[in-house]
């Protein structure tokens, strides 16, 4: 059963950069597609990225296109998530997933982690 934890949310202000880090262990990490989703309090958890085993296949949200960037290094087992030019968003939770397939939905994420918080402030 594969574990994945999230790191380097915080406190930030419209316009900076922040970079998140997903680490899995336990799963073939190598085999999965990952995915980054966010979710704000009360509302549903929605798709930002998505980036197939090989990289090969990348996804974004059209909120971030242009914005944000996701990639993997399979030799630390981890999956990043660049956020540049953050908007005044208010604070979401954002979420790492594995799923078997390459996918912006979140009913095929079979793991989760426990989100890590980005509060953006004007």
């Amino acid at each position: 059963q594969a574990h994945l934890e999230e790191s380097g949310g915080g406190s930030v202000q419209a316009g900076d950069s922040l970079t998140l880090s997903c680490v899995v262990s336990g799963g073939m990490f190598s085999r999965y597609a990952m995915g980054w989703f966010r979710q704000a309090s009360g509302t549903e958890r929605e798709f930002v990225s998505t980036i197939s085993w090989s990289s090969a296949s990348i996804k974004y949200a059209d909120s971030v296109k242009g914005r944000f960037t996701t990639y993997r290094d399979s030799d630390k087992n981890t999956v990043y998530l660049q956020m540049n030019n953050l908007k005044t968003e208010g604070t979401d939770g954002y979420y790492c997933g594995s799923t078997p397939l390459w996918s912006g939905s979140k009913k095929e994420y079979d793991y989760w982690g426990q989100g890590t918080k980005v509060t953006v402030s004007s």
